[in-house]
């Protein structure tokens, strides 16, 4: 890890792209570095790092490792913006991911409401996901929302349209459409051949497990999209089916605006759990 964040930063300096010949990185791993860096190089901004190394099914996790991303000049997001990355490894201390995170308040909002250890399991599995899924935007990884959208999933988009009667304006409603898993990819395979570079972030998340299966759950972020032409904020909701935990996969996907006529949408009104039969 510390080879790779030195690399990081040289490579930063030089303005040129990553060498990962003497980092012994899998294929998996370099990808989403070289994604990620193409979208916005980074580096990191302390000498030193000192960090509780988490224990997962699985392996280890570090978190909260601090970055500055310094967006290219064609890519006009934003001044430097600092975000934080997390690095999973294999129980032999191998790294097998980098993904940028979520805060370590949301993180452990979280994990501190498990009810037992399986529901622990998912729910850290749960948010590494999420991250990976945030991630994906950022990186233009369209194969991993292939991967783990199911291939009968439900999208749902909605969008504000104005309205008028008799050249009077009337108020703005909430229209939404659904989606097969293929017209969605699709139209997203559309948007990141069309823009430059895409920024998503997430600054609230709860988490819901079903009542009745234990092995699904539904997800709703409070999501901020920015892309090279196009921003908006609203809410995201997923649901997450971990029969096979090896495997989890998303049946439904719903997106909506998180305002109309200048207010909130009511909390009753965004999407959750409660809003699809299982």
């Amino acid at each position: 890890m510390t080879a790779l964040l030195t690399e990081v930063n040289a490579a930063q300096a030089s303005g040129r792209a990553l060498n990962f010949a003497n980092l012994n990185l899998s294929n998996s791993v370099q990808m989403s570095l070289s994604m990620l860096w193409e979208n916005s190089p980074f580096m990191c901004t302390d000498e030193e790092i000192v960090e509780r190394c988490l224990t997962t099914g699985t392996g280890y996790q570090v978190r909260n490792i601090p970055l500055m991303m310094k967006p290219r000049a064609d890519r006009n997001f934003g001044e430097s913006e600092y975000q934080e990355a997390v690095i999973s490894f294999d129980n032999q201390g191998n790294m097998e991911s980098f993904y940028l995170s979520i805060s370590m308040n949301l993180y452990m909002n979280v994990i501190k409401n498990n009810k037992e250890i399986t529901d622990l399991r998912r729910r850290q599995l749960i948010l590494d996901y999420v991250e990976q899924f945030r991630t994906s935007y950022n990186t233009k990884d369209i194969k991993f929302l292939q991967q783990v959208f199911s291939d009968d999933a439900l999208i749902i988009t909605g969008k504000v349209i104005s309205q008028k009667k008799d050249n009077i304006k009337l108020p703005d409603k909430i229209v939404y459409k659904k989606q097969t898993k293929q017209e969605y990819l699709t139209n997203l395979r559309r948007v990141f051949a069309n823009n430059s570079y895409i920024k998503v972030t997430f600054d609230d998340i709860k988490v819901m497990r079903h009542p009745v299966n234990p092995n699904f759950y539904g997800v709703t972020l409070h999501q901020g999209y920015t892309s090279s032409n196009y921003h908006d904020d609203g809410y995201l909701f997923l649901l997450w089916d971990f029969t096979d935990e090896n495997q989890p996969q998303i049946h439904v996907r719903t997106w909506q605006p998180d305002q109309i006529n200048g207010d909130r949408i009511p909390d009753d009104e965004i999407f959750s759990l409660n809003d699809f039969d299982i």
